[in-house]
């Protein structure tokens, strides 16, 4: 247990413990309040045994009230008043009198079981008298009627003689005559009480009242068959009156025991509860034995319930801490392991998760505002470097012109704008440290100026005296921008004239339609200020006016670098863009002579020559037919045949470079597809183990992925993970739970529901279908 144990996770035994804690709190209460029911359910068991001992006494008590009134009644009938008062009549046995008197009392023993046997002593005529016959003699009737254990002198001298009130003699076996010569022998109490009723030395008569100890102790009856128990009736010196359930002999050791009239419980030792009360009527006291499992059956019914709910619960809830531990803990698992793998660290030399996790994501954080603090130090920098990249022509697409402005937090706006560069005269050569720091101020004072007119504009230094911008045209109409631009321009350098008498000098590019054309606008400004300052012009020098004075082509070296650029990188329609630019401005804005066109056909088919010898073709036959379709080309063609015979060049070009990337992309995307189908089974498998193999970006990856397959790896991932499990679904072999962790899921929660968003249907139900 302890070995199965130590392979979990110390964060999954910790998250499992805390779990188990909190599962036993309401353990804890359940069962102090399954423990507050038992002594509930005893309590109330208790009190329903007191209340049918109660009752029982209550109902004898009753009936012996009943006895005593008709003694009472006894001793106010005429008839037997007159039996015991008046003289003895001529006839000595009175044989009229006491049979009048005998059929008086069988009336009597007709209407109550307690008076179906009793008899009346009358001392005048030494007779009894019973309810069904008259007995002359005394010895007749005790030879009818003997009590166990007494002759019949001792029985004369007990009852018969002495003066009794209200007497009872306790449970005795006397033998009676139920008919000719038939005896049985009957426990019974006897009630007696002298007549006149105030006769207390010289009774003239005695009642006698055998009340059957089975009509007394059925009123018991009722504690021995509802809880398997005994009852026993003791009289005030303790002498046993009656039992149910119990032996003679047993009932006697507890005939001594107290009572108590709000009863009283105690243990008899055997498993039993003994419960008492005395009778404030008689003294009597009643006691039942009471077995303590029966009192506690409700309690019984309440343990099992109790008990099943609580199993019930403590297994349910040891399901889920165990599903929340692993699901809470892989998380935390994960992030240990690629810290540990980072840092190089094994399991054994981490002390606590917790304070590991806490050390290194603080270290993140620390490392990260750093790197932040750096960046926003290197901001300006960077910022500065993406105008310089935007003036040189760096950028092929515009899509990365974008993605580099949101990086660097450029923003650029519209779609048009001019490029110029601004010349500060007045320096020579800047071999002072003097010169270099009144540049450093000039230049400083001019960017503040260029921010004035436009918040927006970009700017960045272009040597010690020049600094070059872009301005962005957006909002309104292109020609009153323009207009506005140039003469904010002129304003700007009215102004520093004017404040601190510098003289500064702008050569504007023309319009640019797209900001992947603000190299070529730059190229024109630059050649607009080298025209300016050739001709010691001042103010504002535009392109358009600098190349109305010459009849030179238009092809500077930034523009053939950014041709070759774009045409290793296969960007076909910024390289047509290109050509057309360098023909629009060769042959539509100048009227260039014949050997000009004829140096710049001879320039640009140099371009692609040196693009032939750099060997970029994927298919290594095409650069015999791109140098025979170069040197097809002559300076004799029209303007149109040649931009057609360029254009073919660049289209066969770009599609060969495109092949080789897409052959290439295709090979990685191969290989990632190959490590996907390896590794689909380890749950740890990410974008970034998938770049950390191949050895790319992340981001890189997952957009070379998409364009060729047309999914996201972590979509293929999964796709290939359910495609799996299907197969091991339609096997029937292993359970759900069991493929969700073999195809590299955390949960088998999770795998449900990634299945059934692959499917369509649950897992349980696809295992249906195929059956």
């Amino acid at each position: 247990m302890q070995r199965l144990w130590s392979k979990f996770s110390p964060v999954f035994r910790r998250f499992l413990i805390s779990y188990l804690v909190v599962l036993l709190i309401p353990q804890i209460a359940g069962y102090a309040s399954y423990r507050a029911s038992i002594e509930v359910a005893k309590s109330s068991s208790i009190e329903n045994s007191l209340s049918s001992l109660n009752l029982g006494k209550e109902i004898i008590e009753r009936h012996l009230v009943e006895v005593e009134a008709f003694t009472k009644q006894l001793a106010i009938n005429q008839d037997l008043y007159r039996l015991i008062a008046d003289p003895k009549p001529l006839d000595s046995n009175n044989v009229y009198g006491l049979g009048r008197m005998q059929r008086s009392l069988s009336m009597y023993s007709s209407t109550n079981d307690y008076l179906s046997n009793f008899f009346i002593y009358i001392r005048n005529y030494n007779a009894i008298i019973t309810p069904s016959t008259v007995y002359y003699r005394p010895e007749h009737y005790y030879e009818a009627n003997r009590l166990e254990g007494m002759t019949f002198e001792e029985w004369e001298e007990a009852v018969l003689k002495k003066p009794h009130l209200n007497e009872l003699i306790p449970l005795k076996k006397y033998r009676r005559e139920i008919r000719d010569t038939v005896f049985v022998e009957m426990p019974a109490v006897t009630f007696l009480q002298s007549i006149p009723l105030n006769s207390f030395n010289n009774p003239q008569a005695m009642i006698g009242v055998m009340i059957d100890e089975d009509h007394m102790g059925s009123l018991l009856q009722n504690i021995v068959d509802q809880y398997g128990g005994w009852a026993v009736v003791a009289d005030r010196e303790g002498s046993l009156i009656l039992s149910r359930g119990i032996g003679e002999e047993e009932a006697k050791r507890f005939t001594e025991a107290p009572g108590d009239e709000n009863g009283e419980v105690s243990p008899t030792g055997d498993g039993r509860l003994l419960i008492s009360i005395r009778s404030d009527l008689n003294g009597w006291t009643y006691m039942a034995g009471i077995p303590e499992q029966v009192l506690l059956t409700k309690a019984d019914k309440i343990q099992r319930v109790t008990t099943t709910f609580t199993l019930a619960a403590l297994v349910i809830g040891l399901l889920i801490g165990l599903v929340l531990a692993y699901r809470h803990s892989a998380k935390l698992h994960s992030l240990l392991s690629v810290f540990r793998e980072q840092n190089h660290i094994s399991r054994e030399k981490i002390g606590n998760e917790y304070d590991f996790l806490a050390g290194n994501i603080a270290a993140l954080i620390a490392n990260n505002e750093l790197l932040e603090s750096s960046l926003n130090d290197q901001l300006p920098l960077l910022r500065d470097a993406f105008i310089k990249r935007l003036l040189t022509g760096d950028f092929y697409t515009l899509r990365e012109i974008e993605a580099v402005s949101g990086q660097t937090g450029v923003r650029l706006r519209g779609e048009h704008g001019r490029a110029g560069i601004l010349k500060v005269a007045g320096y020579g050569s800047a071999d002072s440290e003097e010169i270099i720091q009144e540049l450093s101020v000039a230049r400083l004072i001019v960017r503040q100026g260029l921010t004035r007119l436009e918040p927006d504009v970009l700017v960045t230094d272009w040597g010690s005296d020049q600094i070059a911008f872009v301005h962005a045209l957006a909002g309104e109409p292109l020609d009153d921008l323009q207009r506005r631009l140039e003469a904010g321009l002129l304003e700007l350098v009215d102004t520093v004239y004017r404040q601190h008498r510098l003289s500064i000098t702008i050569g504007l590019g023309s319009v640019f339609d797209a900001w992947n054309g603000v190299a070529d606008s730059f190229n024109e400004a630059q050649q607009a200020l080298e025209y300016a300052v050739h001709t010691g012009a001042v103010g504002i020098t535009r392109f358009e006016d600098a190349m109305k004075a010459t009849e030179l082509y238009y092809y500077p070296i930034e523009s053939e670098q950014r041709m070759l650029n774009t045409l290793k990188a296969g960007e076909l329609e910024e390289t047509s863009r290109l050509l057309d630019q360098l023909f629009s401005r060769n042959f539509e804005e100048r009227e260039l002579s014949y050997d000009m066109t004829q140096q710049f056909v001879t320039e640009l088919k140099g371009t692609f020559l040196k693009l032939a010898e750099q060997k970029i073709f994927h298919d290594e036959s095409l650069t015999d037919h791109i140098k025979e379709q170069i040197a097809a080309v002559t300076t004799t063609d029209g303007v149109d045949q040649l931009r057609d015979r360029f254009g073919k060049l660049i289209h066969d070009i770009c599609m060969d470079v495109r092949k080789k990337k897409c052959d290439m992309h295709a090979e990685t995307v191969g290989e990632i597809i190959r490590y996907i189908h390896e590794r689909y089974s380890d749950a740890e498998l990410t974008l970034y183990r998938i770049a950390e193999h191949i050895g790319k970006p992340e981001k890189y990856i997952s957009q070379m992925f998409k364009e060729h397959t047309g999914t996201n790896p972590s979509d293929y991932v999964e796709l290939v993970r359910i495609g799996k499990a299907a197969e091991l679904l339609q096997e029937n072999l292993l359970t759900i739970d069991e493929i969700a962790a073999q195809v590299g899921y955390n949960s088998a929660h999770s795998f449900r529901r990634a299945f059934k968003r692959v499917r369509g249907v649950s897992p349980s139900t696809f295992r249906q279908m195929a059956d």
